[in-house]
C-alpha cells in the first residue's frame, strides 16, 4: 500500500487555505492513496522563529511594513472589549473544529530531525498547494522539503511562490531544493517561468486542488439549506480598498439585495464598519462554500472565494487584493484561473458602472468545458506521480 505525507497549511484560520489543504487530501484518498498530514503545531516555534529573523531583516522595507501593517493594527485592539474580535475569535474556533474533523493528522514532533525521521515511515512526501514559496517561507526552510530524507520521493501539487518574481539572493537555496523534487508542479504561470529560470526545468502547471473537484461533489462536506435567508451579495475582502466597498454598495443599490460579509480575521479594515447588512463572523469552511452556493452575485479579492464561484457557475466580481507596482502583489494566481479561462472581465478595478459589468453574462458551458480540461490534466499529474512512487518501492 502506499504512503503519502502531505505537507500542508491546514492550520492557517483561513477558508482558502483550508479548503486546498481538504482537497489535497480527497484527492489521495479517491485514488486510493493511504495519507497524513504533518501536524504543525509542535514544529511552530522553530518555524515562526525562522519568519521572525526575515521580518526583523525587512524593517527597512517599506513595502513588508505596509502590508502588516493591518495586522498590528488588529493585534493592538485585542484588549478593546467593544470591538468585533470577540465575535472574530469564534470563527477562528470555528475553524479550528473543522480541520480537526475533517484532517488526518500524524503524531507530534518537536523539531525537523524527528520530521525526517517520520518521513521515513512513508514512500513519498507530497507538498500541497498555497502560497507556500513566499520568500519568509524559505528562510523557515519547512516548505522547502529539504528535510525530507533522500530515500524519500518528493513531489509537489500546485505549490505557489505567491509572487510574480523572487528576489535574486533566494535563487541558489530554490535551485537546490528544487531540484531535489522528483515530480515538479506549480499553480501559476509565473511560477512556471520562476522555475524556468532558476534552475531550468519545467514544471507541470496545474490546478488548484480544490478545482479537481466539482461544486456537486464539494456537496460532501456542506449542508443543503442556505446559511443567509433571502436575496443577498456574499462579500468576501482580504485587502483594504475602499473603492471595492462602494462598488458593492452600488450594485445592492441596482439589485436590492442585501450585503452579506465575512469580514477579515487577520487585519482590521476601517472601511468594513457599518459596511454590510449581515456580518458572518462564526463560519466554517463548509459554511464559506455554502455562503457562495447560495448568493446571488459574490464579490470579493480572494482566489479561493472566485474559484469556487465558478465550481458553483455563480455570477461574481473579483478585484485584486494589490496595486501591480506593489513588490509582495499575489495577484498573479487570478490572472492565471480566469486568465486560463477567458474571463479576465471578471477583474475589476472597484470604480467600474455596475450595470455595465452586470450585463457581462459568464458563458458556463465554455467554462465548465475548460475546467475539466484542467481538472483532467490535474489528475493524470497526480496519478503518474504516485503511480511512479509505487514501481520505486516495488
Amino acid at each position: 500500500m502506499k504512503k503519502v505525507l502531505v505537507v500542508s497549511c491546514y492550520f492557517q484560520k483561513n477558508y482558502g487555505s483550508a479548503l486546498q489543504a481538504l482537497a489535497t487530501q480527497m484527492a489521495l484518498d479517491k485514488l486510493g492513496i493511504e495519507n497524513d498530514t504533518v501536524r504543525y503545531d509542535g514544529l511552530e516555534d522553530a518555524i515562526k522563529t525562522e519568519k521572525y529573523k526575515y521580518y526583523v531583516k525587512k524593517l527597512l522595507n517599506l513595502n513588508v511594513v505596509l502590508g502588516k501593517m493591518g495586522y498590528v493594527k488588529m493585534r493592538l485592539r485585542k484588549k478593546n472589549p467593544f470591538s468585533s474580535l470577540g465575535k472574530k475569535l469564534k470563527r477562528r474556533d470555528a475553524a479550528i473544529k473543522m480541520f480537526e474533523k475533517n484532517f488526518r493528522l500524524t503524531s507530534k514532533v518537536a523539531d525537523f530531525d524527528e520530521l525526517a525521521e517520520l518521513a521515513k515511515g512513508y514512500d513519498a512526501v507530497l507538498l500541497g498547494s498555497d502560497q507556500l514559496w513566499l520568500p519568509s517561507n524559505l528562510d523557515a526552510n519547512y516548505y522547502t522539503l529539504n528535510w525530507v530524507p533522500d530515500t524519500v520521493k518528493r513531489i509537489t501539487y500546485a505549490t505557489s511562490f505567491g509572487l510574480s518574481t523572487i528576489p535574486q539572493r533566494y535563487y541558489p537555496m530554490a535551485k537546490e531544493f528544487l531540484n531535489k523534487i522528483d515530480f515538479l508542479s506549480v499553480r501559476e504561470q509565473t511560477g512556471v517561468e520562476i522555475v524556468k529560470d532558476v534552475c531550468g526545468r519545467t514544471a507541470d502547471l496545474v490546478c488548484d486542488p480544490t478545482i479537481l473537484f466539482t461544486g456537486k461533489e464539494w456537496m460532501s462536506i456542506q449542508q443543503e439549506e442556505p446559511l443567509v435567508d433571502g436575496d443577498y451579495i456574499f462579500c468576501y475582502f482580504l485587502g483594504d480598498n475602499p473603492e471595492q466597498r462602494e462598488f458593492v454598495k452600488r450594485l445592492k443599490a441596482q439589485t436590492g439585495s442585501k450585503i452579506a460579509a465575512i469580514l477579515h480575521l487577520n487585519v482590521y479594515v476601517k472601511t468594513d464598519k457599518g459596511f454590510a447588512d449581515e456580518e458572518l463572523y462564526e463560519v466554517d469552511s463548509a459554511g464559506f462554500v455554502n455562503l457562495i452556493r447560495n448568493a446571488r452575485y459574490i464579490c470579493t479579492d480572494s482566489f479561493h472565494a472566485s474559484a469556487f464561484s465558478l465550481l458553483n457557475q455563480k455570477e461574481f466580481f473579483t478585484f485584486r487584493r494589490f496595486k501591480e507596482s506593489y513588490s509582495l502583489a499575489t495577484n498573479s494566481r487570478l490572472d492565471t484561473l480566469l486568465g486560463s479561462l477567458c474571463l479576465e472581465d471578471r477583474i475589476l478595478s472597484g470604480y467600474e458602472d455596475v450595470r455595465e459589468v452586470m450585463s457581462r453574462k459568464i458563458d458556463y458551458v465554455a467554462v465548465n468545458t475548460k475546467l475539466e480540461e484542467q481538472r483532467q490534466y490535474g489528475w493524470n499529474y497526480l496519478k503518474k506521480a504516485t503511480e511512479e512512487i509505487g514501481n520505486a518501492y516495488a
